[in-house]
């Protein structure tokens, strides 16, 4: 049986010595109906995967309530408190009001910007570009999310008369909202989701990630000075803890939920009328990127680098599996290697840096399983010698290109989520329709080829009912935020775009009176005119 040795390296060059000051955010608080109250209970030191000159060990930059689940309770209680069964002040606010309060909580944070780049940067080991533009990309989803609103608010307004019934659409909240999103877009994909829920008039609980949780402690001043107590709380901790008594009590109306399926399925099954649970999910991603016999290589090569390295592969967007063609898999995968070579490894605040350590303790030993479980069954590791694929030092890992991976191995299957580059092999586009058929992945696909008269619409075809979005000669990837970003199988419930994630998150009613009885057009007309539900936007 063969077997692969990681070529460990001591951390050392990982030592925070020369980089910009570490932060540190204290979130020895509890965040609940609008206050912000100090707290003596238990927490954690929040760590960096840099490791801190001074120690020898992971930096420590900041602290994180570990709440119980009597605490828990409270917030989902302040949040059903905020919604008052339909009837509180920020559900029957006018729109026109709630976009104004989200623009000055909005502009608060935006004060908060270079804290919250430089907290991703050491957190999460996002380079220095890739956490500005996070913060950048949020705050420019929250503005066209608004814009989106109104053109929806003005495209529905207008009154409209068939088979005798007068009606006007107009979209409400749905309610009481658990938001949970994960560690990789801590900031990006829970505002993705919360800008919308809010503009529509829902109130929310807010699972903080253990990991990347720390922005979202410096936002707290700007909610609660410019929301209504209990419009927006925070809950920190243990997962498994905290919302599963959450989803129990039934003081939830929707889910929105970023992570993993299993953990999606948990707390669904913990709610006590699912039937009346709407859920909004983004999930796991196995994409493919699929290079046919005909593709530029060159395109093929440096696409499926990208979207395969991008933040370390820590992406539900990332290319997970790159199956090539037999004819060309030799050359392709020359061109691979050069590629993936030229990334260079690094903190993320250097220059040209592309690689960073990885913040989850136990994702190296995760893959270093899967790369052991292939090579044992007869895959290599295709870049060790010239590129040094599976390379380790701490938490950093230089892509290992894992080839032939076959479907035996665990790397065909399952999600690796970082840094380890599986590459399989077909001879026929009727094995890739095998895979698929068989994956549990609904997300993307990215396909590579070169001729219009080729395998590219029995491609597409093969691919329409199976995920969410079919890149051609590019890689995967969620934007532009514009573009609906959807799922089938097990990688999604719900579409996240600017304009339908408004939609997702509100429900529509409609206000209807007999068309031709005057006396009640004279009713409506004065409802119409001092109501905050059908005032307009615009």
């Amino acid at each position: 049986m063969a077997s692969f040795e990681w070529a460990e390296v001591a951390p050392t060059q990982w030592v925070a010595a020369d980089g910009p000051p570490k932060p540190f955010v204290d979130g020895a608080f509890t965040f609940i109906g609008g206050e912000k109250k100090e707290r003596t209970g238990e927490m954690i030191d929040v760590t960096s995967p840099i490791i801190d000159a001074a120690t020898g060990k992971r930096a420590v930059i900041g602290t994180l309530a570990q709440m119980t689940s009597d605490e828990a309770m409270r917030a989902a209680e302040a949040a059903s408190k905020a919604w008052d069964d339909g009837q509180g002040a920020w559900p029957r606010a006018t729109a026109a009001d709630r976009v104004a309060a989200l623009e000055a909580a909005l502009a608060a944070m935006t004060e908060k910007r270079a804290e919250i780049v430089d907290v991703l940067l050491w957190e999460i080991c996002k380079t220095s570009a890739d956490a500005a533009k996070e913060f950048d990309r949020t705050m420019d989803y929250a503005k066209a999310s608004i814009a989106a609103l109104k053109e929806l608010d003005a495209s529905i307004s207008q009154w409209q008369t068939v088979s005798g019934v007068a009606g006007k659409t107009r979209r409400g909240p749905v309610g009481r909202i658990l938001f949970l999103a994960p560690f990789n877009y801590p900031l990006n994909e829970m505002y993705a989701m919360l800008i919308p829920a809010l503009l529509c008039g829902n109130v929310v609980t807010m699972k903080l990630p253990t990991i990347g949780g720390q922005c979202h402690l410096l936002t707290v001043d700007a909610f609660a000075t410019c929301l209504p107590p209990g419009v927006v709380n925070f809950v920190s901790g243990s997962g498994r803890k905290c919302c599963p008594p959450i989803m129990k009590s039934g003081l939830v109306d929707m889910l929105g939920f970023i992570g993993g399926s299993k953990a999606c399925d948990a707390l669904i099954g913990d709610h006590p009328r699912p039937h009346r649970l709407k859920v909004f999910s983004q999930l796991e991603g196995k994409n493919m990127g699929i290079v046919l016999k005909d593709a530029d290589l060159d395109v093929a090569a440096d696409q499926c680098c990208a979207g395969s390295t991008s933040y370390n592969g820590q992406r539900c967007t990332a290319i997970k599996l790159v199956y090539v063609h037999k004819s060309v898999a030799g050359a392709f995968l020359d061109k691979f290697k050069a590629k993936v070579a030229a990334k260079k490894v690094g903190l993320p605040w250097a220059e040209g840096v592309a690689l960073t350590p990885l913040p989850e303790t136990s994702k190296p030993g995760y893959l270093k399983e899967l790369v052991a479980d292939a090579v044992a069954k007869g895959a290599a590791v295709a870049n060790a010698a010239e590129g040094g694929g599976g390379c380790s030092s701490g938490s950093l890992i230089t892509p290992p290109i894992v080839y032939p991976v076959t479907k035996d191995m665990r790397l065909f299957h399952e999600e690796q989520f970082g840094p380890v580059l599986p590459v399989a092999v077909f001879e026929d586009l009727a094995e890739v329709d095998g895979a698929l058929r068989k994956s549990w992945n609904g997300q993307q696909a990215a396909i590579f080829t070169n001729d219009p008269a080729g395998e590219a619409a029995a491609c597409v075809d093969m691919l329409a009912t199976v995920v969410g979005r079919i890149n051609v000669n590019v890689q995967c990837s969620r934007g532009p935020d514009s573009f609906p970003f959807a799922g089938r199988r097990s990688s999604a419930m719900g579409t996240m775009s600017i304009a339908e994630a408004l939609r997702g998150f509100s429900i529509e009613t409609v206000l209807a009176y007999p068309a031709k009885s005057a006396p009640t057009k004279a009713v409506v007309d004065a409802a119409e005119a001092t109501s905050a539900f059908l005032a307009p936007l615009v």
